[in-house]
């Protein structure tokens, strides 16, 4: 007599809940604790500065997030510059911005700005700057910030237009060769927080050798293996130089690969991917969760790679391919 069958037993699901968190504890000054009187000696050194410059102080007032003095004035235009390590300059978009200036009749948005040497610096304010220029303004309205670090971690507040992964790699590399001059004891892992993610360095360096460089083929690869470095910055800069050379002669193959393919009759735009992804070493590493180390070292994740490109059999795509790798590719640099 056959073994009577008996049903599995059911699962029991669970809805798994996520615990909003609530606001955080009151801080900061009370709206009427926020003014500053400009002869406070708080800003002292920041209204001389202002005066210096033949500036006008417009007023103080305490941060609300840290009661940090911030000092609101009109600088000439002469007297403030852009930092040199922030992204380069878009005629387009200076060109949209002095056109929304005069649709809107008025420059409502001050730039931040920090003292530095005989004049001010502006982490954030490149293309209002040459807008102003353009525009015959004398003057412009500057938040001025006592705390000169600010110029270094400015990346992270800037979420109002999205950098692209060129603009914020390169403004990344830029910022940490400045640092390198400035605080060369430094190590780059102290670091992190201005710098945002390890990768942003590599692909920066790669970036300033080839404007054209296609980095996001690459970024999938390079978060899983890259990591901040616990060295001075001068040292960590010309080990990123090496890695992005490495990764610069991986491109070059893949870039012969992809005239192959163009060669076999594949007209997509995504042969690059399909090329990288194929020879990528961590592709098939399973990604732990709230992984920190990395599944291999950067430079045996590149020598991999390399030997997989020299390897690679152009013969071996399908259309399949491009359609998957269509599916999951990044934005465009």
């Amino acid at each position: 007599m056959p073994a009577k069958k008996t049903a599995a037993p059911k699962r029991k699901t669970t809805r798994k809940t996520t615990r909003r968190r609530g606001p955080a504890e009151p801080r900061g000054p009370q709206p009427g604790e926020s003014a500053i009187d400009p002869s406070d000696s708080a800003i002292g050194e920041l209204v001389h500065r202002v005066k210096k410059a033949d500036g006008a102080v417009l007023g103080a007032f305490r941060d609300p997030y840290a009661s940090s003095p911030l000092v609101l004035a009109s600088l000439p235009l002469k007297a403030i510059e852009a930092t040199p390590f922030q992204r380069d300059l878009s005629r387009t978009h200076a060109q949209r911005l002095v056109d929304a200036i005069g649709a809107a009749g008025a420059f409502l948005d001050p730039v931040i700005a920090v003292p530095g040497g005989e004049r001010f610096w502006s982490p954030n304010g490149r293309h209002r700057l040459a807008a102003a220029k353009q525009l015959g303004l004398r003057s412009v309205t500057a938040l001025i910030v006592t705390d000169e670090a600010i110029a270094y971690r400015i990346l992270a507040l800037n979420t109002e237009k999205a950098h692209n992964l060129r603009d914020k790699s390169l403004e990344v590399i830029r910022m940490a060769k400045a640092l390198a001059t400035e605080q060369p004891r430094s190590a780059e892992q102290d670091h992190a927080t201005s710098f945002q993610e390890p990768y942003l360095l590599t692909l920066g360096v790669a970036y300033e050798a080839r404007g054209r460089f296609s980095g996001s083929s690459y970024t999938s690869m390079l978060r899983r293996v890259d990591r901040f470095l616990d060295v001075s910055l001068p040292k960590a800069l010309r080990q990123r130089e090496q890695w992005a050379q490495r990764i610069m002669d991986i491109d070059d193959r893949v870039a012969q690969h992809v005239k192959t393919l163009q060669e076999m009759g594949f007209k997509s735009p995504y042969l690059r991917q399909v090329v990288v992804a194929r020879c990528n070493p961590v592709r098939w590493i399973p990604l732990k969760r709230g992984e920190t180390r990395p599944p291999m070292p950067i430079a045996e994740a590149l020598t991999r790679m390399a030997a997989s490109v020299r390897k690679f059999d152009p013969r071996s795509v399908r259309a399949q391919d491009l359609a998957l790798v269509a599916a999951v590719a990044p934005a465009e640099d």
